[in-house]
């Protein structure tokens, strides 16, 4: 069989990083520069010289970053190669920014991505054709901006990506802290919708090593969290246990706050949620602590949903056992897709565990397909 631009790409670039020294991976990224776009939010820029650019533009949405911390880039490395170069080595030209905020963004990342296009077209000739390319929270970014703004990408890459459904995305995480709480008792202080401050100042040193201490101790118990918060897990590791449990408590942990306060109230409600799968079901639905969602909360929701409407390809990569994202959200959102349209929906499943946890050829891969799409 003849080799095709889908199978060569990955195989080029691969070659071209494993090449490189460590010395000149650790360099300034070359042809980028740093910018501020109307909104605050910093952007870097990075172009080919001349004769090697091919006119197209690969943009880069990154994920969630905890509120508390500093705006940054959250550059991606492809086997030790800052994702700029990499882009760069194949001919495009690569914009990022770091978002004006951190935290629950997604409405601001669309905003200043747009904006970062809008810089771009400023100082360099208008690209042929452009790509956004998000992981996690950024995927969404990139799957919106797919839907609402046609004209302004061609193609958009949606990596372990909440786009099925983002009010269910937040019940996950609810759901998940009210569970570990019935299940795990005084482990974690406060409330599910609104976390002391003192648990977020202290969760990596102390409430990261008690929450794993905890699941240690009664596996059994542990166990029936996952199943209940029908959370992904390998069977064949307790380990991912431990650690799906802790990225999901994480989110809820570092970002419950930030959303109640950016989406005017807490989004998160259950209080008809029926729970199944422990070993006393009835007990379980009479003592787990149940919340109402504000509807000042639910409405802005609307706000962050997908509507399936595409009329540019969007490429999505997600392993079916996300401890964070469950991979349903690609079911999801195939459901909102028009069946005309499907054709524009290209799932790519990873059969692997973890969030995000994909390889190099794979993220290149969906790359390759999406800028191959017509």
């Amino acid at each position: 069989m003849r080799p095709t631009v889908r199978t060569l790409i990955p195989c080029v670039v691969l070659a071209l990083v494993l090449l490189l020294p460590e010395a000149a991976r650790a360099q300034p990224i070359p042809g980028c520069a740093p910018g501020l776009l109307p909104s605050g939010a910093a952007s870097l820029i990075c172009v080919p010289p001349p004769g090697i650019w091919n006119g197209q533009l690969v943009v880069f949405a990154h994920g969630f970053v905890r509120p508390d911390a500093p705006p940054s880039f959250e550059l991606p490395l492809l086997d030790g190669v800052p994702l700029p170069l990499v882009v760069q080595s194949l001919g495009y030209a690569f914009a990022t920014t770091t978002y004006r905020d951190n935290g629950l963004v997604i409405l601001e990342g669309v905003d200043d991505i747009r904006q970062l296009l809008a810089a771009f077209n400023l100082t360099h000739p208008a690209p042929t054709r452009t790509h956004v390319f998000g992981v996690s929270e950024g995927g969404l970014v990139a799957t919106l901006l797919a839907e609402r703004s046609p004209d302004a990408v061609t193609s958009a890459i949606a990596a372990c990506a909440p786009i099925g459904n983002f009010r269910l995305q937040i019940n996950y995480i609810g759901n998940f802290r009210v569970l570990f709480d019935y299940f795990f008792p005084l482990v974690i202080k406060g409330s599910p919708i609104q976390i002391p401050q003192d648990v977020i100042d202290q969760w990596d040193t102390a409430y990261v090593p008690a929450i794993a201490a905890a699941l240690q101790a009664n596996p059994g118990r542990a166990l029936e969290l996952m199943r209940v918060a029908r959370a992904a897990y390998d069977p064949s590791n307790f380990n991912t246990v431990i650690n799906t449990a802790i990225t999901a408590l994480r989110y809820n942990v570092l970002g419950a706050n930030n959303a109640a306060f950016k989406l005017g109230g807490n989004p998160y409600g259950n209080r008809l949620t029926l729970y199944l799968g422990s070993s006393n079901d009835l007990r379980l639905n009479l003592l787990v602590r149940r919340f109402s969602a504000s509807s000042v909360a639910l409405q802005q929701l609307q706000l962050y949903e997908t509507n399936g409407d595409l009329r540019v390809p969007l490429v999505t990569l997600h392993t079916t056992l996300d401890e964070a994202v469950p991979f349903g959200h690609e079911l999801l959102y195939l459901t909102k897709v028009d069946l005309f349209e499907r054709g524009q929906f290209v799932p790519l499943p990873v059969n692997r565990y973890g969030h995000c946890n994909f390889t190099t050829n794979e993220l290149l891969g969906s790359f390759a397909l999406a800028v191959s799409l017509p």
